[in-house]
């Protein structure tokens, strides 16, 4: 479209200063002819184009004459820039066409105001220790949601029960790098992990999407249920032996609110169960010592491990 090669063509200038109609031809794939009647219309439209013409000459823009194309603030456009075609743009297959729009929109508003947060502020989404990796039927469940088609699932509620649902995709979100299904099954919100399902076949049921649906008001509503029903955070008080201490650190990050003592700390946990897993893992190493019932699941994991591992395979 014309209106296109318009625009592509104040871009290129914009940001190379100078450009022979031959450059601007092979860059737009047409003719030198359709460049030099663009730049006419460019110039009948007020936009300050010049042509020189000779071995050395070429199109630019009279007195470093700019246009904001985005309509973007300094920090708007570094807010967009700051995140590029990785994670979850990668993970859904727009990592290349992130990257091309952040890269238009850099020439757009020009190096002096594109570059300063990508200079200094990089961000990895990805966890240490984990290698990144895209649900398998993650691209069907979007093929699902784009047509508005109910998609047949079967899911993985455990290690082993499978159970077979038919739902309409809403929306995917992703939290923390782990992507979810918001669903309706049966009128009713559901949430379905997208690495738990075991196959996703896309029917050709169409459905009706509910009037007004806002994703984001949905899952927020869901997490709020979620944290509802959750039981109530405790405060956890350990003793760390200073052999582990760095590896302690490193691993509890944020959930160390306090340190109380040399040795101590204590830590923040959405209840006592989910405090279990970690902490064990650091075995005689760390010792729990409030809360009291803590301290009881703990030592009777110890009596259970110290049975099952005592015995003659």
């Amino acid at each position: 479209m014309r209106a296109d090669r318009l625009l592509s063509i104040l871009l290129l200038l914009q940001a190379h200063g100078r450009l022979s109609a031959g450059d601007l031809a092979e860059r737009l794939e047409v003719s030198r002819r359709t460049v030099c009647r663009d730049l006419d219309a460019l110039s009948a439209a007020g936009v300050p184009v010049v042509t020189d013409r000779g071995p050395n000459g070429g199109a630019y823009l009279l007195g470093g004459y700019r246009t904001d194309l985005t309509g973007l603030t300094e920090p708007e456009l570094e807010a967009l820039l700051a995140f590029g075609g990785q994670g979850p743009a990668a993970d859904l297959g727009l990592g290349v066409e992130l990257d091309q729009a952040s890269r238009k929109l850099a020439v757009a508003a020009g190096p002096s105001r594109s570059g300063r947060l990508q200079e200094r502020i990089l961000v990895d989404g990805e966890r240490w220790f984990r290698a990144a990796s895209v649900p398998p039927h993650l691209s069907r469940v979007q093929d699902a949601l784009w047509s508005d088609r109910r998609l047949r699932l079967r899911y993985r509620r455990g290690l082993d029960r499978i159970v077979d649902r038919t739902v309409e995709p809403y929306g995917l979100v992703c939290k923390a790098g782990t992507w979810y299904l918001l669903a309706g099954v049966g009128g009713q919100p559901r949430v379905y992990r997208v690495s738990r399902i075991e196959d996703a076949e896309l029917t050709e049921e169409g459905f009706e999407r509910p009037a007004g649906f806002d994703l984001r008001a949905a899952w927020t509503a869901q997490v709020g249920n979620f944290k509802s029903s959750a039981p109530e955070r405790v405060s956890v008080t350990v003793r760390v032996e200073p052999a582990v201490s760095s590896q302690f650190a490193r691993v509890m990050g944020d959930l160390v609110v306090d340190r109380p003592g040399e040795g101590l700390a204590v830590l923040d946990f959405p209840g006592c169960e989910a405090a279990v897993s970690p902490l064990v893992a650091f075995g005689g190493a760390v010792e729990v010592l409030e809360p009291a019932d803590l301290r009881e699941r703990m030592a009777a994991i110890g009596r259970q491990l110290s049975a099952l591992y005592g015995q003659q395979p």
